[in-house]
């Protein structure tokens, strides 16, 4: 079985939502499924010693300008938000809940709904009660995703989730890593297809040469 991308992102992160809007169309393209993590870039920043973007220095005002100029290239749907940076621990909890109690694809949607609510909505998710208000039209009993998104074990679990990813390198969102290799940032995805396809293309030489040796075996 072909292994799965795995992509981390912060909810709170611009580009991170850019990414979110093309990653499975991209893995879909080329025969792959994403694995979302969600990560928390404030636990990131203590071992990086780094900060917000839009925080840092000469670089913040800059960066709004590009996350305008990035979404209008990309055509996707993007308004500043005013409420930034915010925490999306609840968020990342939530999801990761779901991801346990409802599957992949309720977990993803309900991710992609979360993006679009703050970079577009402008809605604060920060705020339990806008989580449950994303949720509740997956079908999703909120109440139960409030509980366990306070739980002991969800937030070990995710505590965990941002030690593994660590370990593997990830440092920023997105960050996306494909059979061990690692690609930072929205603006790598036109390397991350050309990754994709030099993959493709090997795996149907293989194929190829396979199927060509059986046909020369004698009968």
């Amino acid at each position: 079985m072909t292994a799965a991308i795995d992509f981390y992102f912060d909810f709170s992160s611009p580009y991170g939502y850019f990414a979110s809007t093309r990653i499975d169309e991209l893995a879909q393209k080329y025969g792959r499924f994403v694995a979302w993590h969600p990560i928390l870039l404030g636990v990131v920043f203590k071992t990086t010693g780094s900060s917000p973007l839009p925080q840092i220095p000469l670089k913040g005002e800059y960066c709004w300008r590009d996350f305008e100029r990035t979404a209008r290239f990309h055509d996707i749907e993007y308004k500043r938000p005013t409420h930034f940076p915010l925490p999306t621990t609840h968020a990342a909890r939530a999801m990761l809940w779901l991801q346990n109690n409802h599957g992949a694809d309720v977990a993803t949607a309900f991710a992609k709904s979360v993006y679009h609510a703050l970079f577009v909505d402008d809605i604060n998710i920060a705020e339990p009660a806008e989580i449950s208000k994303l949720a509740e039209p997956l079908g999703v009993d909120v109440h139960a995703m409030d509980a366990g998104a306070t739980s002991y074990q969800i937030k070990d679990q995710l505590k965990a989730e941002v030690e593994v990813a660590m370990a593997k390198g990830v440092f920023g969102s997105p960050f996306v890593i494909i059979d061990g290799e690692p690609f930072w940032g929205f603006d790598r995805f036109n390397q991350i297809e050309d990754h994709l396809k030099r993959g493709r293309q090997t795996e149907l030489r293989a194929v190829t040469s396979v199927d060509s040796n059986k046909e020369k075996k004698p009968a």
